[in-house]
């Protein structure tokens, strides 16, 4: 028995020395650790000599997962080249969804590769998915995952990247922001190869492949549209110049499949993506900030959510709400009187003042006065309303605090119903309680996401058009169910936003003290967008 022990010993030293003399001969040793089961990542290396590198070599692992593309002059010296196949759980930016494993590869001798040449590497994914696939390397520098220039080839499940990194950590992900896989329709505009498109910022270049005969053509994005709330499926809209080029006029609406070619940076994002990188984490700058599930009461995400702060117009949403308990007549006349809005220039100067322009003596209707106070954020139809309430003005102040005391809001105090003075105070958790009680009235859900009211003073004829200040409920892809904007020096900018998703799941978020209105915008659309997610 122990001659046969050594006899076999002998043979397996024997065929490890041959593998390896066979391999050298052929210019590259090979060995794939794939067997050892014990072990959490599946791991794969290969030596590449000069001869090798020089002619130029494909590597490809883990059943042609990835490929990497080394074509003569990427690299110009002999190395080892690892690939680990990472099954650890990984924080993935949160706006982007992973839909493939993920990959970690090193050219271990680092004077191999100057990062000058960039080369391809090829990465399947196993997930189907209609939206936008892109492929992200961890930048450590950032702690964020940043994009590739890559293209999908969809039919293949796989994409096709640059890289110019001698070390990366890699994955595929999707984009939710922008659908690339459905419908598209035409529309007489421009006469050009133009288009409009609901998720490509305007400048964007896209080529557009009809998917039943494949052809394309190559369009600019210089329109908003269509609706992604009325038309789900529908990926783009081409101008008639532009459709006719992949499918005849009659064909009404056709299958496309979408790839970028050059995307336009917008509020220096790609695609809700910032320049540095997509984060696991929200990042919101704003003083305080708050998101709650308003069925459940539960905070989902906050920032300093008690402080106290200047909360501006927001105050608005809470004056209307007393006015509507006192069960006014909508289609009432009124007489508009300029006394009313000298109340607002005790706080302001009279040219900072957000009002609705009425002449002394104009008469029009109840409901004019509260879609102007909701959509158009007019401070001096706010003091109109608390006039005819039929409540002395200090009565209607004091019933302000008593309803927001018996909602439990109590850091929040008023001292006037429009948000003009500094002294109106409330906390992003306050507020979030208050739009819950707020938001059961009908004629408040209805108005604050009108994106535009129009209406005719009754004695003069003219006519009025008042937009929304919150432009969330032209461009945001939510489904926007309330809003209301605020601003003020002492509060910067403030924004309350309500958003359901399609499971019924309805979020309110709040924020404070924002420094500029775009970035109000968008960290409110993120955070909403964070936590239905």
């Amino acid at each position: 028995m122990k001659r046969q022990s050594q006899i076999w010993q002998f043979y397996k030293i024997t065929i490890f020395f041959l593998t390896l003399i066979l391999a050298q001969t052929a210019g590259s040793f090979v060995y794939a650790a794939g067997a050892d089961q014990s072990i959490e990542h599946r791991s794969y290396f290969i030596n590449l000599d000069k001869q090798t590198v020089n002619k130029g070599y494909t590597v490809s692992t883990f059943d042609n997962a990835i490929k990497f593309s080394l074509v003569p002059g990427v690299l110009n010296e002999s190395t080892r080249v690892d690939v680990v196949e990472l099954n650890e759980t990984i924080d993935n930016p949160w706006q982007l969804e992973r839909i493939s494993k993920v990959y970690q590869f090193e050219f271990k001798n680092k004077a191999a590769y100057d990062n000058k040449k960039p080369f391809y590497i090829q990465l399947s994914y196993n997930q189907v998915s209609n939206y936008y696939k892109q492929v992200f390397y961890y930048d450590k520098n950032y702690s964020s995952w940043r994009p590739l220039p890559t293209i999908d080839y969809l039919d293949k499940s796989f994409v096709r990247f640059l890289i110019h990194l001698p070390f990366a950590r890699i994955a595929v992900f999707t984009n939710p922001e922008a659908l690339v896989v459905g419908q598209a329709s035409w529309y007489k505009h421009k006469g050009g190869l133009f288009a409009a498109s609901p998720d490509f910022p305007k400048g964007s270049k896209l080529r557009v492949y009809n998917t039943a005969n494949n052809k394309f053509v190559d369009v600019t994005i210089n329109d908003f549209g269509p609706d992604r709330k009325n038309y789900p499926d529908r990926v783009i809209d081409l101008d008639k110049a532009a459709f006719t080029k992949i499918s005849p006029a009659n064909s009404g609406i056709i299958n496309v499949r979408v790839q970028p070619i050059n995307i336009v940076p917008e509020n220096n994002k790609i695609l809700n993506i910032p320049e540095r990188g997509a984060k696991s984490e929200l990042l919101i700058t704003a003083k305080s900030a708050i998101a709650m599930d308003e069925q459940t009461g539960e905070i989902l995400w906050q920032k300093n959510a008690t402080s106290v702060l200047p909360l501006a117009s927001l105050t608005k949403l809470v004056a209307i709400k007393v006015f509507l308990d006192t069960r006014p007549t909508l289609n009432k006349q009124v007489i508009y009187s300029v006394k009313d809005e000298e109340y607002n220039y005790k706080y302001v100067n009279k040219w900072e003042s957000a009002r609705l322009k009425l002449a002394d003596g104009d008469i029009l209707t109840i409901q004019d006065l509260l879609y102007a106070a909701l959509v158009g954020s007019a401070n001096n139809v706010i003091e109109t309303l608390v006039r005819v309430s039929g409540l002395k003005r200090d009565e209607f102040i004091l019933k302000m605090n008593q309803e927001v005391s018996l909602w439990h809001a109590t850091s929040t105090h008023f001292i006037e119903p429009t948000g003009l003075a500094w002294e109106n105070v409330s906390s992003a958790f306050d507020y979030a309680i208050i739009t819950k009680e707020v938001y059961t009235n009908p004629i408040i859900q209805k108005a604050s996401i009108m994106y535009q009211y129009k209406f005719t003073t009754l004695n003069t004829k003219k006519v009025h058009t008042l937009t929304n200040t919150d432009k969330l409920l032209q461009v945001s892809s939510l489904n926007i169910t309330g809003s209301k904007t605020g601003y003020l020096d002492e509060a910067k900018y403030c924004l309350m936003a309500r958003a359901k998703n399609n499971l019924g799941k309805q979020v309110i978020a709040v924020i404070m003290g924002a420094d500029s209105r775009q970035n109000s915008f968008d960290q409110t659309e993120q955070l909403l967008k964070y936590t239905l997610r």
